[in-house]
């Protein structure tokens, strides 16, 4: 077997996980700021949450598939938030909701939520240089 094949053979860890400081206003009882755990997604989980997140509407009779990227955010942010533990029925019901996906939105401002997602999408490899040249391509 060729040294190459090995590597796709037997690659490293898929999950990684990492600590993000998202807020200042989430504290610790030694007065510091306590950070979120977050992991990445593989491209598996992100395929059923594109799938999960995706509206299927008729017009003219076609049929029409519109993903919503709200709904899509939310559930990475939920997916990738190994803690807080954001389907916690603790805090679904500290906040006030039933259901998860809402949690992230009711939880932190608007900053918060968007460096948060930010912080989950580069740990799934969104972020890197090739990104980026592919999407000013495109």
């Amino acid at each position: 077997m060729s040294s190459r094949l090995s590597a796709f053979l037997h690659p490293t860890a898929v999950q990684e996980e990492k600590e993000v400081i998202i807020s200042k206003r989430f504290l610790g009882e030694d007065g510091e700021p306590v950070p979120f755990r977050i992991r990445s997604l593989t491209q598996e989980e992100n395929d059923e949450l594109i799938k999960k997140s995706t509206r299927v509407t008729t017009k003219n009779g076609q049929r029409q598939e519109a993903l919503d990227s709200l709904a899509y955010n939310r559930r990475i942010i939920v997916a990738a938030t190994v803690e807080p533990d954001m389907a916690s029925k603790e805090l679904c019901d500290a906040y006030g909701v039933m259901d998860p996906l809402l949690v992230p939105g009711k939880m932190l401002l608007s900053g918060e939520y968007g460096k948060l997602l930010r912080e989950i999408l580069t740990l799934s490899g969104f972020d890197t240089d090739e990104n980026v040249e592919e999407t000013a391509k495109n």
